[in-house]
């Protein structure tokens, strides 16, 4: 503590008014110096200096506490937290490099800059894991398995990431050196580890498993996705170094589990001949039913009823709803609209496609394409949601091998083939009434527009002549259960 005598006093007295109220502000204007260098969040309280007045206040920190969210395959965010970063010293040869790459920022490299920045760093793994599913043909539980394993590594990691940034709380390098321009924002949180190179790390690595064909693409994406924050000037070299490490760390984690999740299993069974029973020869992942869940105990916890018999009145109503539902090809003005929309939720594509871009859309409708932990937490729910549901939906399947409508008829027409398993339930009806469940508890503004897509999809397999109504009913049914099990996770899952 400082004392002053009469005679400093004295000489405070003399000072011009201005000057003095000058002098006495140099010690708020480095605290507020300080305050903004700090990655700390913010602490209201009441303005020491200006009573009566809002103090000001460092700007808010992106989720800071994402590093003790739950996690799926981690035991905590903290178990592979980093070592500290590098010393000033080092930091001081980094900078040097930023600055060399801000020399390079030409219109290619302001271009990979703004691809990779368009989005939270889960959105373009995303987009190369829908591409590559149905480039692949892989459709049902193998589509909802690759985005399950990729979501659920993306979001590890980046619970992960936000451990060591808020245990470290490294400065971003334009803080360090105001000598650095940067060619984006500083995102407001540490900048060590890299949140785009941990996703990248991530990605790439669950994605090349699944995909090893194009392992070397991913890779090079990966090493891209880290270059661009430098380039940009928002992370050092060391940040995108860690962060690229990390990611591939937890992915390794997920990998294992993919690898012992009985998603390889040999249909040795027998195939029900009953005149109730689904007619053919291949059946369609038989064994989907017994893969290892996330959120269910297993595949048989949520099994339905047995469906209505075939000879009886249920049956027989169901039937003649669907024989007599209009579906003339080439078709009318009346039916235009029903047959449209029973084909394009038909195919590779629109089991999988529609779902996804409507949770990115959503993420960025809702500002959380600035939030990496919270957009990547929405892509692993939607997708846990897709694949327990499915694996839910052909356990009943292969439960009860049911028959499909032109079986029981033959005069039947549908617009298109059967899929090749049992009619009950409707795995439309259970992938799209999951996700928009989850979807719903996401986006509660947009929950009519989720409810009408899952009901339009599952009554799209009516429209198209191939599943009874029971089949529909029980799978939104069904998969409306998995996701309140998911959901009711997720709200104790640390961040809210």
């Amino acid at each position: 503590m400082t004392f002053h005598d009469k005679t400093t006093r004295s000489a405070c007295r003399a000072l011009p008014p201005a000057l003095l109220a000058s002098i006495l502000l140099l010690p708020l204007a480095a605290f507020a110096a300080r305050a903004q260098e700090s990655v700390a969040p913010p602490r209201p309280g009441p303005c020491l200096f200006f009573p009566g007045r809002p103090c000001p206040q460092p700007e808010p920190q992106v989720e800071p506490g994402a590093g003790g969210w739950r996690t799926w395959v981690l035991s905590s965010g903290s178990q592979f937290r980093l070592a500290p970063p590098p010393v000033p010293a080092a930091t001081s040869e980094e900078i040097g490099a930023l600055l060399g790459l801000a020399s390079q920022r030409d219109a290619a490299a302001l271009d990979s800059i703004n691809y990779w920045d368009a989005g939270s760093p889960s959105l373009r793994w995303n987009e190369f894991a829908v591409e590559r599913v149905i480039r692949s043909n892989f459709v049902g539980p193998r589509a909802a398995r690759v985005m399950a394993h990729l979501n659920v590594a993306l979001y590890d990691a980046m619970v992960a990431a936000w451990d060591s940034k808020y245990f470290h709380r490294r400065q971003r390098p334009s803080r360090f050196s105001p000598a650095l321009t940067t060619a984006l924002a500083n995102p407001q949180s540490p900048s060590y580890p890299s949140e785009h190179a941990v996703a990248a790390g991530a990605g790439a690595a669950v994605l090349a498993y699944f995909f090893p064909a194009d392992a070397e693409f991913f890779r090079a994406k990966a090493e891209e996705a880290g270059r661009s924050r430098l380039l940009a000037g928002v992370e050092y070299p060391s940040d995108v170094a860690a962060g690229l490490e990390l990611g591939r760390a937890v992915a390794a984690l997920v990998i294992e589990r993919a690898r012992t999740d009985g998603s390889d299993a040999v249909f040795s069974g027998t195939i029900p001949q009953g005149s109730c029973n689904w007619k053919g020869t291949t059946p369609f992942e038989p064994t989907a039913g017994t893969w290892r869940t996330w959120v269910l105990t297993s595949g048989s916890q949520l099994r339905p009823a047995a469906p209505p018999a075939c000879d009886s009145e249920q049956m027989a109503r169901e039937l003649a709803q669907v024989k007599n539902f209009a579906r003339p090809i080439p078709t009318t003005a009346p039916t235009f609209n029903t047959t449209r929309l029973a084909f394009y939720w038909q195919g590779v594509v629109a089991p999988i496609k529609p779902f996804s871009d409507l949770t990115s859309q959503k993420i960025s409708e809702y500002r959380l394409d600035q939030n990496p932990p919270r957009a990547a937490r929405a892509y692993a729910l939607v997708s846990l949601a897709f694949y327990d549901a499915l694996v839910a939906c052909f356990d009943a399947k292969y439960t009860y091998w049911a028959i499909r409508p032109n079986q029981l008829d033959p005069t039947l027409t549908t617009l298109f083939p059967n899929p090749s398993h049992p009619s009950y339930p409707s795995a439309h009806s259970a992938l799209a009434g999951s996700q928009t469940a989850v979807l719903a508890y996401l986006f509660p503004r947009d929950a009519a527009l989720f409810t009408g897509l899952a009901e339009e999809s599952a009554d799209s397999r009516l429209w198209a002549g191939i599943h009874f109504r029971a089949d529909l009913d029980v799978g939104l049914a069904l998969s409306r259960e998995v996701a309140r099990l998911l959901i009711e996770r997720a709200r104790n899952d640390g961040s809210q």
